[in-house]
């Protein structure tokens, strides 16, 4: 999501191939998608005596036994509710196979996107996982609108790569193809995302007294209501998001993909600046699952393997 506080987004490289698969493994659980209802939320859990790396975490982590986790869990197929309420997706299933190897509990827990941060610097949540970009700004707590620095920013531990897309009604606005030919024209965002970030960029190239109208919702299923209705020309997400909901939405019939993905970037579990022993303990389990199959399991269970990473990194954004 955005460049300024949080943002989102999936690899620049084609995946329509996966897009198949991410339907099936979302078909069975769509009726869930979108409850933005209050935390409860996934948990993660591994046995103490058996967790390889729980002597890395900070004592007070491995007294309480759990992780609390800020996500906005409205965002299938990364992290959604299914059927049942469970918190479920790519983002549970990475921080299930994490929290093994750390002998804790990943609890997931509601939050608007762009508030996540902020319940990071209050200490509500000990990480942010939420399909969040890793951007030079985050890490320096820099507002990109405007320039200014407006916290002591976050370090992220990158798991996933990430591009954004375009999509449309199915049928309708063919002539939208790529971010340029929005001028003139309505989209519709998450708040706080990069889509909404590249949405105003282009909207300052508009020439000829044209402009892109920009309608900012809290989370993206709402955007997806309001496009579906006909109350904008298109709309943008990350791309596992965007295919997810074309592939899905409707059985298949309301939207559609258009033009190619941009701005490939890392999707990164943010901890706060001074929590480095937390930090290190993350990247130590990640690069763990990563080496014993379990990550490879989860990437192909959702269809998102272009996304994939061969290992975790530190503060991988530009």
């Amino acid at each position: 999501m955005t460049a300024s506080t949080t943002r989102r987004t999936t690899a620049a490289r084609s995946r329509l191939a996966a897009v198949g698969s991410i339907a099936v493994a979302g078909a069975l659980i769509l009726t869930g998608c979108g409850d933005q209802t209050n935390d409860s939320g996934s948990e993660s859990s591994g046995s103490k005596s058996a967790a390889p790396l729980a002597d890395k975490l900070p004592q007070a982590i491995r007294d309480k036994g759990v992780i609390k986790v800020g996500s906005d869990i409205a965002y299938a197929p990364v992290e959604f509710k299914d059927s049942s309420g469970k918190t479920v997706g790519i983002d549970p299933d990475l921080a299930d196979a994490m929290g093994k190897q750390l002998g804790v509990t990943f609890q997931f827990e509601n939050g608007t996107f762009d508030s996540l941060i902020t319940g990071l610097r209050s200490k509500r949540y000990d990480v942010a996982m939420s399909a969040m970009t890793d951007t030079k700004d985050r890490q320096e707590g820099i507002d990109s609108d405007t320039g200014k620095k407006v916290g002591e920013g976050v370090d992220f531990v990158d798991y996933f790569t990430a591009g954004v897309s375009i999509y449309t009604q199915k049928g309708k606005n063919t002539d939208i193809k790529t971010w340029s030919d929005l001028c003139g024209k309505k989209i519709v965002v998450q708040r706080g995302t990069v889509s909404e970030d590249l949405a105003k960029a282009e909207a300052k190239k508009c020439t000829g007294g044209k402009t892109i109208t920009i309608e900012a919702f809290d989370n993206d299923q709402q955007a997806q209501t309001r496009l579906r209705a006909g109350g904008a020309d298109a709309g943008s997400s990350d791309f596992p998001v965007a295919a997810y909901a074309v592939k899905t939405s409707g059985g298949g019939n309301d939207f559609q993909l258009v033009g190619e993905q941009v701005e490939a970037a890392p999707y990164g579990i943010a901890v706060a600046k001074n929590n480095t022993q937390l930090r290190d303990a993350l990247k130590a389990a990640l690069d763990a699952v990563i080496a014993n199959g379990e990550y490879e399991k989860v990437i192909k269970k959702w269809g998102v393997e272009d996304g994939a990473v061969q290992e975790a990194a530190i503060n991988g954004g530009k």
